[in-house]
């Protein structure tokens, strides 16, 4: 059922990190790290779907640790891929909007993470590997001109990067609709509407004989009118080769990007890059694990990072297979998730619900309901976590960032605060709980939510200070804007307040009154407080995604050839026969 309702829009975005070190001393793992976009904690079967076959995915779980109080540090995919990446919140680093546009829309907008930030892949950098990037990256591409390439992938660490600068908008399919639609009701339909009304009043007062209208404004206002519709036109003709392209490195390979078997060409990149590399020797491992007894053999470290489309459960298949061909299995850390919750409100123009399940979780991606950051958590290592588990625990999808370096032996740098935590000691069952006592759900810039798991105590409480408006009333999401918002008359502000306790009612259906909680006033000062001194650790940093910062500059456009007034080619034939 959920196959059909959401087609499984999935890119795979492959992460490689290979050493140059050779010692006879155990290597460290490989990391391989599989993201999806806008999945459901609902979807895979081992996470308690009925309808929708999941095997691989199952068959991960089953040999590893299941998280199910897994979160992404942010509803949306900019400010949550920026997190996993780094490590710390996304308000740190800019990447947390101060208005309603949440994530990047063109290929030619100036925001994305900051040169200054530190990600996993430069810290593995450092210490010897080579890293590489399959699929959807979403964190901006140029900062001054079209090939400056500040923000791209290959400056924050990676070595090669295959996939899409940008994201995978419905608009890049020709026939799926628009996700503008809400846009052009309000900046196209309407004033043009208006200008129509005006024309036929202005030209109803002069038929009359009741007003002079002088040529000049009927002229201005059909030219506004020609104006606006042009626009329009010139939106719906550029928009798709602009902005939905596949790159290799620094080059154009794909403009615009076709769909036909995408996935398969993804997931076939990364199968050779791990079979190109296997042998490839690496660095010893942290001397804190050298005298751990794991069986591992020397070969190469992976690193896999993905958002996947159709036929993702597939690809993951592939990638597990591979591994295991080459025997790589054993000495290789999986972690598979989701970059937030599924889309509730992507219905296509059919009326097709293409969302997919957030499972029993209220609302979706842009909300900090369960349902929006209450994602996927799987990780699996043989022989070193124990499969079949399965741990309640609050974790984030930031916590990725210090697990990948300490196992690889990188420091955690000392200028900046680093807000995910490692899990190896809860993984390892060194210890029973996260290292989490309070965690912080932002909507964009704006505090939206506290959760607190206080020690010795199995409650988990989550304090809501607003709320967004679902519409049309009753509704589990925002069907009116296709998304939530997070300020001015979309949100609905609480005072006190509203408190779960996310252990008994994960559905988030009953808020807890000082009647029902005699801890009531206690458990929220407690919550304050600490979202308090959390603000303060905070510091004033470009906003990235500023209406300046996210326009489309045609200055900072790429475009692999000009065709008819567009940008055409299709170089991933050729190109991909010599990758890597």
């Amino acid at each position: 059922m959920f196959m059909k309702m959401r087609k499984m829009r999935i890119f795979c975005l492959l992460l490689l990190v290979l050493g140059e070190a050779w010692s006879h001393v155990t290597p460290r793992p490989n990391f391989v790290l599989l993201m999806a976009d806008d999945l459901g904690i609902g979807d895979p079967g081992c996470y308690g779907n009925k309808t929708l076959r999941t095997p691989n995915i199952d068959r991960l779980a089953g040999g590893g640790v299941k998280l199910t109080q897994h979160l992404a540090a942010a509803p949306l995919c900019t400010p949550s891929r920026a997190a996993f990446l780094t490590g710390r919140y996304p308000i740190r680093s800019g990447m947390a909007a101060q208005n309603q546009v949440g994530v990047f829309i063109f290929s030619a907008s100036s925001g994305g993470l900051p040169p200054s930030e530190i990600t996993f892949a430069k810290l593995l950098k450092s210490q010897g590997y080579t890293t590489a990037l399959i699929g959807k990256w979403h964190l901006g591409t140029n900062c001054h001109n079209s090939s400056d390439f500040c923000h791209h992938p290959l400056s924050h660490g990676f070595d090669y990067f295959h996939g899409i600068p940008v994201t995978n908008l419905r608009d890049c399919k020709p026939g799926e609709g628009s996700v503008f639609t809400t846009a052009f009701r309000l900046l196209v339909f309407i004033p043009l509407q208006v200008l129509a009304l005006a024309l036929l009043t202005l030209a109803g007062l002069r038929w009359l004989g009741l007003f002079r209208v002088p040529p000049a404004l009927i002229f201005s206002l059909l030219f506004l009118a020609a104006l606006v519709l042009g626009l329009l036109l010139c939106f719906l003709h550029f928009f798709r080769p602009l902005n939905c392209f596949l790159m290799r490195n620094h080059d154009i390979t794909q403009q615009p990007m076709s769909y036909d078997n995408l996935t398969q060409r993804l997931t076939a990149d990364a199968v050779r890059f791990i079979q190109r590399w296997h042998t490839r020797p690496f660095p010893p491992p942290p001397r804190k694990l050298r005298d751990k007894s794991m069986r591992v053999n020397h070969i190469p470290v992976l690193v896999k990072f993905g958002r996947f489309e159709h036929s993702f459960f597939s690809l993951s298949g592939q990638i597990l297979d591979v591994l295991d061909e080459l025997k790589l299995a054993n000495n290789t850390l999986i972690y598979f998730s989701s970059d937030q919750g599924a889309h509730v409100e992507e219905v296509t123009v059919k009326g097709e619900l293409h969302g997919g399940s957030n499972g029993i979780y209220k609302g979706g991606k842009a909300t900090n309901w369960e349902g929006g950051i209450r994602v996927p958590g799987i990780l699996r290592w043989p022989g070193v976590i124990q499969a079949g588990l399965e741990l309640d625990a609050p974790t984030s999808n930031m916590d990725l960032f210090p697990t990948v370096a300490n196992l690889a032996g990188a420091p955690l740098p000392e200028d900046r605060i680093i807000d995910g935590r490692d899990l190896m000691p809860l993984l390892l069952g060194q210890s029973q709980r996260s290292d989490h006592e309070f965690l912080f759900h932002y909507c964009n810039f704006y505090l939206n939510a506290v959760r607190w798991h206080p020690r010795n105590s199995t409650s988990i409480w989550k304090a809501f200070f607003f709320t967004p408006k679902f519409s049309p009333e009753g509704a589990n999401g925002c069907f009116a804007t296709h998304v939530c918002f997070c300020h001015g008359h979309s949100i609905t502000h609480h005072d006190p307040p509203l408190l779960f306790d996310i252990s008994q009612d994960p559905r988030e259906t009953d808020p807890l009154t000082p009647t029902s909680e005699p801890r009531f006033w206690e458990i929220l000062e407690v919550m304050q407080q600490a979202a308090a001194h959390h603000t303060r650790t905070l510091q004033d940093v470009p906003d990235q995604l500023s209406p300046g910062n996210i326009i489309w500059k045609p200055w900072l456009q790429m475009c692999c050839s000009w065709s008819g007034l567009s940008c055409q080619c299709d170089r991933e034939k050729e190109e991909g026969r010599g990758s890597h």
